[in-house]
């Protein structure tokens, strides 16, 4: 084959956009470019490449012709060939065959692929026809392409050619799509049955005996052989081949690609964390740091460090900070020393985080039976203090690498070079934090960089020389030149200035001396070879010293101090700023923010975080500057001046001005750098903070608690939606889901207010199933109607809840069944994730939406655990954007360890169940990878865990260890094994918050509690176990004794006999022993009714509110009201007064129904969903503008005026001017911004808005999915007037539509019901095209001679999707642009009208390619 024709096969089918698309910067739209010769993408023309698709269908047809001289030269070499072919069909059969199973399982949820429960034994049958010709052909049916399944080859003795093989490729490819009935199913296996190949001998019975006798026969033989001589040696070379890959141990990253091993957690480090005994929280955390040691003395300095971070914050007493510190050292014990994480610590070590203190009673003077003492204590640390402390802990280990590697090069100094500094000898061990340790880094390199150079050259670790000329050379030789003098004669070294400012009133300063000469004079005695005259003296000798004035660690820490206590920050709009910015935009609160103090930004962190974002992206510049920045110069000034009074001092006084002008300049630019990234850090934190309460307050939520019910229990839903459909018109979803979290039963109703047979049919699901609750929510306003008719149609049936005893009368009564409406974050993440379609396959999107809200309501908490790392797609607060995500995600993770060690978890449940298991990661001391390995284990043990202890290993029983000692201790209590009375092992405490650890004391306790001496306890322990003790308690259910028992004076014996601080762990002990983990969580919250108008309307208090004007769609004109619908949903009314002005006119002549107009909202009911507007022109106009609430001096208003005034005058320049189109999706956007509205909007969303090709185009975008928006030139034809909407719209000059309405419904809505489809579809994946080149390779490497094909956006060219196969694992990647129309997908120029088209339709024109390869192969022949 020529190399060209190798190129057409193997390459990539063009899209037709060799260039990427040009874009105007202020709309988006296609610039006309000039066509690259495989033509151009345009979203908005309608040359929609048809010569490019003509080229390529050339090229797949030509990919299949192949030469005739290779063809011949691969006959030549064809038995090589065929060894070549079985010893590698031999080896890779043994290769995969030594993977673990396990393993490959993880692999294929990387890839996407369902696991399945067992291998199928079988492979598919295929077609076969009845004649023998048909049965040995080489080319597969339609239905057989693209399989998943391998296929032997079995001609033997064929002639290979370049065809045959890619035959073979191709003709096992493409997956059945499609079903097959059970008529078509029986055929096949009937006629696979007819044509299955018969016995046929040593390859296929090659040797004909047809019309030879016996004796012929054996004379053949016996000249020529049988072919048994020489078995042996083929044997030899079978055993040798064998042998050769025996050894050959395959391991998964041989197999697969390291970032998939990396997504599932399967590489060699995640293999060495799951393996070490050490916390994975820990692990990962301080992984940096492994080899750093502290030492004791750092150990206590670390306490002192993280006590001065703390306390101010805390709010206590002072003479409460030496308890305090003392705790904070303790818990630094427990996280360094004996790693234990912060639940356990939280739970099991309280006692170490409170300070209690015995008091005198004043009670007792008057009362002698009152205690002489009590008890006072006083909460030091929370938990959240405790996850702080750890975040500081990894901090303080990071300054004290970096301060030992400057210690070490001081060291180094001193030894091999004589050096002693003072100044780092004094200022290393002062550093407090990383800013400080780089001066100090920056102030060693640039003083001895020779000498670090030589040091480094004597060690065997030196640098490439630099060359000269670089900064630090140039310092160097003006250090080592006669101009040094001059900048010694400044009279004051930078280190002894910066002490003089750095100094308390009362303190020596230095005095600064003039030199003799003057400064010119100096300078003129000086001269060198390398400053030839005295003004080239003064001119190096200034920079010399103003740099020693920017590195002098002191002056660095003086003008950081001065910029924290009085620096102000200021935004100033770029030229960029000035348009983008408008006052719809987010940033438009900070564009003329001024004299800002770090102090103002403690009550909102998020503005700071704006401001510096918005300057990331070229909107604003923030300037940081010093309020007292005269003063602060004056100070400076005074003390480098000298004080004597001469000519000569004089000119030094000037010199010394310039000096410091310029290492003032420099020191600001820096010190401003580093305080805004470290305020933008601290900012960032408060906001984490608050992100985590949201998310902690939303998980502290126990189960929907039925009435009657002890809370924790988990309730029976029924969970309806309407979806985006119309309570009255479409489908109503249901689910019936129950304690367990099964989906017994689901379907449709039809409309539940007015339809009595669609009204019974619920009844009679209610009355069947008796559900504790009913569960509603949706995406529409019209799911407010439909909650409204079920508790109508609730109260009309008196459908009743479950019976529950009156805890006032004690007599069981019924109230009506509760109608809920539920949080749905979950649900909507959960509906179409590749989990719900496992689960649910076969269920409606709306369906499985509805099956999360009733999960959610039996448990928020695991369900939130089922989002993992899409938890961060959660919105906590409006700013979280502003949030680096890895650092949300793990401030989020820490929020749900808390709570899920707070609940603890059942681990026998979660081994059988992975709903549950999605909890074990959270555990202390796991994580995701330990945790995968628990489960492992425990179904290596037998697949259940009969007591804690057990998890630590039972050798006596044949159980391996499953965690080792320091995991076990912090895991332990949190995981729980269900007690079984009737079985005499289980222990009582396994199932309780209690540590095994402190199981004596809780013996103890209920020992004391039924009052049995040590004999008694003797008895029952000897004859029945350790545990009999707690379960004679509970048999005998007196667990109330042990409220009787004076904990206090146990407490304090233990603590002076054991010096163990236990008061609080007892308390715990004595909860435990009378509700054994009971529920701690607080009772689910109902939804407050902001956040349901939100749920169903898409609307916040920023975006619809009242005073705003709004586009509105007029529904019935009457003769005193407008009813009208609001773009979001909800109906609003218009009071005849409120039309119009005129009252002499009728409403109905003014207005009538279909039409768009603009309304101000006067009054918004978010509870009832309805609005009261005003179409008064003269309340249109004053539309509603943002209030910010600034303090005087704090906005800069006369800029502002400014920029609106010049923005005036530039557009009656440019004769630009604003058009408005009376339509609810017109939007005065560019593209940028029609992008940034859509992004939190669904796919499918659309924005109307102004062209930059003037007032004949309009452009039209669309959300095409996240991150992908596609922009629609729209041309207006037949227009009334300049700036009206044209009576035809066409776009891509081959569709026409009528008006803006059906444009949208029937060209842009239909192409988003195409990629819905297409998204839904089995063969889509999600990914960018080089995530899926990668699971192409990734699937061909784990199977060699499996081809697949996939689907996958193309985000480069919005509404082009791209159709990925490979054909084995040798192959090059295929890749077919798939462009969506409104009622179609376009593959090389031929439409397909829905997505079983398309893939048939793929197969069809492969097969067709392939055939007419084979045909021109013929041809040539001939």
């Amino acid at each position: 084959m020529s190399n060209s024709m190798r190129d057409l096969v193997m390459g990539e089918a063009s899209e037709g956009s060799s260039d990427e698309e040009s874009y105007d910067d202020e709309t988006g739209e296609a610039r006309a470019r000039e066509r690259a010769r495989n033509g151009h993408v345009d979203d908005s023309s309608e040359e929609e490449e048809d010569d490019d698709d003509e080229e390529e269908a050339a090229k797949v047809r030509e990919g299949f012709i192949v030469d005739e001289d290779e063809e011949e030269d691969d006959a030549e070499d064809s038995t090589e060939a065929r060894k070549r072919r079985k010893r590698k069909r031999r080896q890779e059969r043994e290769e995969e065959a030594q993977l673990d199973e396990e393993d490959l399982d993880l692999i294929g949820e990387t890839l996407g692929e369902p696991q399945q429960p067992e291998k199928k034994k079988m492979k598919r049958l295929r077609m076969g026809h009845r004649g023998e010709e048909d049965r040995g052909a080489d080319r597969h049916g339609l239905d057989d392409m693209f399989s998943d399944e391998e296929e032997v080859d079995e001609r033997a003795y064929s002639r290979p050619s370049r065809l045959g093989r890619l035959d073979d490729e191709m003709g096992d490819f493409i997956e059945d799509d499609d079903p097959q009935d059970e008529e078509e199913r029986i055929r096949q296996i009937e006629e696979a049955e007819v044509a299955r190949p018969r016995d046929r001998g040593l390859a296929g019975s090659i040797l004909d005996r047809t019309g030879l006798d016996q004796e012929v026969v054996d004379d053949m033989e016996a000249i020529f052989g049988n072919g048994e001589d020489y078995d042996w040696a083929l044997q030899l070379e079978e055993e040798e081949e064998e042998s050769k890959y025996e050894d050959t141990n395959i391991e998964l990253k041989d197999v697969f690609e390291p970032s998939q091993l990396q997504e599932k957690l399967l590489t060699d480090e995640d293999n060495i964390i799951r393996n070490t005994d050490e916390p994975e929280r820990f692990q990962l955390d301080r992984k940096p740091f492994k080899s750093l040691q502290i030492t004791s003395e750092q150990f206590k300095e670390e306490a002192q460090w993280i006590t001065k971070l703390i306390w101010p914050k805390k709010g206590l007493d002072d003479d409460l900070k030496g308890p305090f510190q003392k705790a904070i050292g303790k818990v630094l014990e427990y996280f360094v020393v004996e790693m234990l994480e912060v639940p356990y610590v939280f739970q099991h070590r309280k006692d170490y985080l409170i300070h209690a203190e015995k008091r005198p009673n004043p009670e007792h003077a008057h009362d002698p039976e009152a205690p002489e003492t009590i008890v006072s204590a006083e909460k030091l640390l929370t938990q959240d203090d405790l996850w702080r402390i750890l975040e500081l802990d990894i901090k303080f280990r990071a300054f004290v690498e970096r301060r030992n590697g400057l210690e070490k090069a001081r060291d180094n100094l001193r030894e091999a070079a004589g050096i002693q500094d003072e100044t780092l000898d004094a200022l290393i061990p002062e550093a407090e934090n990383m800013e400080e340790l780089q001066d100090l880094q920056d102030y060693l390199n640039f003083q001895y960089s020779a000498q670090l150079k030589d040091i480094a050259a004597i060690n065997g670790v030196s640098k490439e020389t630099k060359r000269p000329g670089t900064k630090t050379s140039l310092w160097e030789r003006t250090r080592n030149s006669k101009v040094y003098q001059f900048v010694q004669a400044y009279g004051i070294t930078p280190d002894r200035l910066a002490q003089n400012l750095l100094a308390q009133k009362g303190e020596k300063k230095a005095p600064v001396d003039d030199d003799d000469k003057a400064p010119l004079d100096l300078a003129d005695s000086l001269t060198d070879a390398d400053a030839l005259t005295g003004d080239s003296v003064i001119q190096q000798a200034r920079q010399m010293f103003a740099e020693e004035l920017f590195i002098n660690p002191r002056m660095r820490k003086l003008f950081r101090t001065h910029f924290y206590q009085n620096g102000e920050f200021s935004c100033h709009r770029t030229d960029k700023g000035l348009r983008r910015i408008d006052e719809s935009h987010p940033y438009y609160e900070i564009k003329y923010l001024i004299n800002q103090t770090i102090h103002d930004f403690a009550p909102r962190p998020e503005i700071f975080l704006k401001m510096m974002r918005a300057e990331e992206e070229g909107l604003v510049e923030v300037q940081l500057r010093l309020q007292n920045e005269r003063r602060f110069r004056e100070q400076m000034d005074a003390e480098f001046k000298s004080d004597n009074y001469s000519s000569a001092a004089d000119s030094w006084n000037e010199e010394r001005q310039k000096v410091l002008d310029a290492a003032f300049f420099k020191l600001e630019k820096l010190i401003a750098r580093g305080v805004k990234e470290t305020i933008r850090t601290a900012c960032q934190e408060e906001l984490l903070k608050v992100c985590r309460e949201e998310y902690s307050s939303r998980l502290d939520q126990a189960p929907y608690k039925p009435k009657g019910m002890v809370l924790g229990t988990t309730p029976r839903v029924l969970a309806l939606s309407n979806g985006m459909g119309d309570a009255a018109r479409d489908p109503i979803f249901w689910a019936w889901v129950e304690e367990d979290g099964r989906v017994v039963e689901q379907g449709r109703f039809g409309n539940l207010a007015r339809d009595e047979t669609q009204r019974d049919a619920f009844v009679e699901i209610v009355e069947r199933r008796k559900p504790d609750v009913i569960a509603i929510s949706g995406f529409s306003a019209d799911t407010q109607r439909l909650i409204r008719d079920v508790q109508s149609l609730v109260a009309d049936k008196a459908l009743m809840g479950p019976d529950f005893e009156d805890p006032e009368s004690g007599d069981y009564r019924t109230e009506l069944l509760d109608v809920i409406v539920v949080n749905d974050e979950v649900a909507r993440l959960y509906k179409d994730s590749p989990r719900a379609i496992a689960e649910h396959s076969s269920l409606h999107s709306v369906t499985r939406y509805c099956v999360g809200l009733a999960r959610y309501l039996q448990n928020p908490m695991k369900e939130y655990a089922t989002l993992g790392k899409d938890i961060v797609s959660l919105i906590f607060h409006q700013c979280q954007n502003l949030l680096p995500q890895d650092k949300l995600l793990k401030y989020l993770e820490t929020a749900m360890v808390d709570m899920v060690n707070l609940c603890g978890v059942d681990i026998n449940e979660a081994v059988g169940d992975s709903y549950t298991a999605n909890l074990l990661p959270y555990v202390a001391g796991l994580g995701p990878r330990k945790a995968t390995a628990v489960i492992k284990a425990i179904n290596v043990n037998g697949g259940a865990v009969n007591s804690r202890d057990e998890l630590v290993g039972d050798p006596d029983n044949n159980k391996l260890q499953v965690v080792g000692p320091n995991v076990w201790m912090n895991c332990a209590s949190f995981l729980y094994m269900e007690y079984d009375p009737s079985n005499s092992t289980s222990e009582p405490l396994d199932n309780t918050r209690v540590h095994p650890e402190d199981y004596e004391l809780g013996r103890k306790m209920a020992a004391d509690a039924l009052e049995l001496d040590e004999e008694d306890v003797k008895a029952e322990t000897d004859e029945n176990g350790p545990g009999a003790i707690v379960r004679k308690l509970f048999k005998e259910d007196e667990q109330d004794k042990v409220n009787e028992l004076i904990l206090e004076e146990y407490a304090e014996q233990l603590e002076s006999k054991y010096s163990q601080r236990k008061r609080a762990t007892l308390e715990t002990i004595r909860a435990e022993l009378q509700a054994p983990y009971e529920e701690l969580r607080r009772a689910l919250s109902a939804v407050p009714t902001e956040k349901i108008f939100t749920m169903f309307t898409g609307e916040t208090k920023d975006s619809l509110s009242e005073g705003m004007v709004v586009s509105v769609n007029v529904r019935m004109v009457r003769d005193e009201i407008v009813i009208v619908k609001l773009d979001c949903g909800i109906e609003g009314r218009v009071d005849a007064m409120e039309v119009s002005h005129r009252t002499n006119v009728s409403i109905k002549e003014i207005i009538r129904p279909g039409q768009t107009v603009q309304a101000k909202i006067l009054e918004l009911n978010r509870k009832e969903f309805n609005a009261k507007l005003s179409l008064r022109e003269d309340a249109v106009r004053r539309p509603l503008r943002k209030h910010y609430d600034h303090d005087p001096g704090t906005w800069d208003s006369k800029q502002e005026a400014k920029d609106k005034e010049d923005l005036r005058e530039k557009d009656k320049v440019t004769g630009r001017v604003q058009r408005v189109i009376k339509h609810p999706m017109f939007k005065p956007f560019s593209a940028f911004e029609a992008e940034q509205y859509l992004a939190s909007q669904a796919t499918g969303d659309v924005v109307i808005r102004p062209s930059s090709k003037g007032n004949d185009h309009l452009a039209v975008t669309w959300k095409v999915a996240d991150g992908v928006f596609q922009h629609i030139d729209v041309l207006e034809l037949q227009k009334d007037s300049e700036f009206s909407v044209g009576k035809v719209l066409r776009v891509g000059g081959k569709y026409t539509y009528s008006d803006l309405d059906e444009l949208i419904v029937e060209h842009v809505k239909a192409m988003a019901r195409k990629v819905d489809q297409l998204v839904g579809h089995d063969k889509f994946r999600k990914g960018s095209l080089t995530d899926i080149e990668k699971w192409l390779t990734a699937y061909t490497d784990a199977n060699p001679k499996a081809a697949v094909y996939t689907i996958c956006i193309d985000s480069k060219h919005p509404g082009y999707f791209t159709l990925a196969f490979k054909t084995n694992k040798q192959s090059q990647i295929f890749k077919w642009p798939i462009k969506i129309m409104p009622n179609a997908y376009e593959m090389l120029k031929s439409p397909y009208p829905d997505m079983r088209a398309l893939t048939n339709g793929f197969k069809l024109r492969y097969q067709s390619e392939l055939n007419r390869a084979q045909t021109a192969q013929q041809m040539a022949r001939r």
